[in-house]
């Protein structure tokens, strides 16, 4: 298995345990996997999630708060759909999320 390979199974396995409620930025993930400069790589990463329904890729946002403007599964609307249905409030005005209130600790 390559690198990269091994790189999107360690991005996948940490996505998974992001519960519900909760949301992880790209370099959040990026550090819980060993490589706090590869934000980018995690995004792409979740652009080929090999199991959309059963990792919640859309649980991830940008450092601030905001939705993937091409979420891989439907756009923006589609990740603040998912991410309402699990009771976090997603801003009308420019689809960002209060990292405050919501942001995973990063804690399995």
């Amino acid at each position: 298995m390559s690198n990269i390979n091994d790189f999107y199974y360690k991005v996948y396995e940490i996505v998974l345990r992001i519960p519900k409620g909760k949301v992880a930025t790209y370099g959040q993930i990026a550090a819980l996997c060993g490589s706090p400069k590869a934000a980018r790589v995690v995004g792409t990463a979740l652009h080929h999630n090999p199991e959309p329904v059963k990792i919640p890729c859309h649980r991830v946002v940008n450092r601030f708060g905001g939705l993937a403007p091409d979420f891989a599964f439907g756009g923006k609307e589609a990740q603040k759909s998912l991410l309402e249905s699990e009771g976090i409030h997603v801003a009308e005005d420019d689809f960002t999320v209060n990292l405050a209130e919501y942001l995973w600790d990063g804690f399995f």
